[in-house]
């Protein structure tokens, strides 16, 4: 069967100030998708008391967002190579605008839950396609490293930057806040997306091959939804099964792949080296950091008592690092190599989480910030990881690269939670002491031993009695996050030995093609 393609003319150069203008555009509609990630974790208290979800409904509120974006970000980033990436990505705007808009109409758990899936396929529209956009907009190879650079650091400060605003936001108004503070942002970039980005067409897109379709819609959606199912259920028969499925299913997808003339995904890019050690950059990172701001932000409200404002604004060191070292990470990069900076940024990440696996006990918060600045500036890696795998990749693959390196992403932030976040929660049930629940009724110890989050409401409601379950319960999730940090410190310096094994030795991000 043979597939005509209409030759793309080159669009014409733009000016310097037009190139960067898109970028900021690009950069602060990312900056929103990842936000999203982890508003909603501070908001889940007041959607609780609100909507009265069940726990399945609670999980599938969490988990909507990151299934319907996990699976649809090879099959969006297709789309937008062949109709246009500006296109999907102005799509990608609307959809997640109308979205959050639809939070002022939810009346009941189903409706958020929606809310969540719907904004998952926006995000799966827009992600992938501005960082396919970055590669394109800038055609220098320095310019480009930069730009790259700008967008990686835009990704991981807004992991830090979701729980500050969710908490500006629920000090003041009520959780349909944390949705509609998108809808002005998308609204905005829509008009300046049509003014100031070209379209964009790759001239030999994947193509659309329905049974890869499936096949990495079921498998990125099984995966993840079986990670998070073995978290909290335990290596039951189920999730298990589901493992094992969705893992041949992306087995059959990568083979499939790769005996097409014109696959979807060109998995093959993952032969290279470079491109190899950008992703386990952004893989290993995103594991520890998603699990990170998860422990220490339940940490700072549940055992240090702070408000959701508070916590978030806590949270800064990461933030303000990250935000210095992530656009100045690939001129670094210029004059040390990139190998030095990916390898660097990894080490410097490694040593913030085991800092905070080392701290006297009880934790000081001084020591968790120094803690929380180095994994801040470890990110300066994640700037640099994005230049190299967007620079393997040729311009006509760039839907390709950006999907697997949103995947990493997905796949790492997924992973954190539920492998770091599983380990957090048996070390603080292994922490509760022996025959100290057994004054509670059978369901209430049972919360207990769940989270530290149980044992809080818990303690408030036995007055005087729940006092000594307070204080056991905050010893043991400190401990649980002092173990994580190790265990998310040990990680990101394995993975640091594996990228500098992996990274030629002269990799040069402002090479590229």
């Amino acid at each position: 069967m043979s597939h005509i393609r209409t030759p793309v003319s080159p669009a014409p150069p733009l000016s310097r100030r037009r190139r960067w203008a898109g970028l900021a555009v690009l950069s602060a509609s990312l900056l929103v998708v990842v936000m999203d990630m982890t508003i909603l974790n501070l908001a889940l208290p007041s959607i609780t008391r609100d909507l009265e979800p069940g726990s399945v409904e609670l999980l599938w509120m969490v988990d909507a967002y990151p299934l319907a974006l996990a699976g649809l970000l090879v099959t969006a980033s297709v789309l937008a190579d062949r109709w246009g990436r500006r296109r999907m990505l102005m799509g990608g705007f609307a959809v997640f605008a109308l979205a959050s808009l639809g939070a002022l109409v939810v009346t009941g758990p189903l409706g958020l839950i929606a809310v969540r899936a719907l904004l998952g396929v926006g995000g799966a529209m827009i992600m992938p396609t501005t960082l396919s956009l970055v590669r394109t907009l800038f055609t220098d190879p320095r310019e480009r490293a930069t730009a790259l650079g700008v967008w990686g650091s835009t990704a991981a400060v807004g992991a830090a930057l979701g729980p500050i605003a969710g908490g500006v936001l629920l000090e003041h108004w009520s959780w349909p806040a944390a949705f509609l503070v998108n809808v002005p942002v998308m609204a905005a970039a829509l008009v300046a997306a049509a003014l100031l980005l070209p379209e964009s067409r790759s001239a030999e897109p994947g193509v659309l091959d329905p049974a890869s379709v499936v096949l990495s819609v079921l498998g990125m959606v099984g995966f993840v939804y079986a990670v998070k199912q073995l978290a909290e259920d335990g290596l039951e028969a189920l999730p298990l099964a589901a493992l094992l499925l969705a893992l041949a299913l992306l087995v059959l997808f990568a083979r499939r792949n790769l005996a097409l003339a014109h696959p979807m995904l060109e998995v093959r890019l993952l032969g290279q080296r470079s491109f190899s050690a950008g992703v386990l950059t952004a893989l290993a990172t995103s594991i520890a950091m998603a699990a990170l701001f998860l422990l220490v932000s339940q940490w700072l409200q549940l055992v240090q008592g702070w408000s959701p404002l508070q916590s978030g604004l806590a949270l800064l060191p990461a933030a303000v690092t990250g935000v210095l070292a992530g656009p100045f990470a690939p001129a670094v990069a210029a004059r040390t190599g990139a190998r030095a900076v990916l390898v660097g940024g990894l080490v410097s990440g490694g040593l913030g989480f085991a800092l905070i696996g080392v701290l006297p006990q009880p934790l000081p918060y001084a020591g968790v910030a120094v803690g929380l600045g180095l994994v801040g500036l470890g990110t300066a890696s994640l700037a640099v990881a994005s230049a190299v795998i967007m620079s393997a990749a040729p311009a006509d693959q760039a839907g390709s690269a950006a999907a697997i390196e949103e995947s990493s992403y997905e796949i790492g932030a997924v992973l954190g939670v539920a492998v770091l976040g599983s380990l957090a929660a048996a070390v603080y049930r292994a922490g509760l002491p022996v025959g100290g629940l057994d004054t509670l009724s059978p369901a209430d110890a049972a919360a207990a031993r769940e989270s530290v989050g149980g044992a809080v409401e818990i303690s408030v409601r036995s007055g005087p009695d729940g006092a000594a379950l307070l204080v056991a319960a905050q010893e043991a999730f400190t401990e649980a996050l002092a173990v994580t940090g190790l265990a998310g410190g040990a990680l990101m310096l394995v993975a640091a030995l594996v990228v500098a094994r992996l990274a030629p030795r002269d990799l040069d991000v402002s090479a590229g093609h």
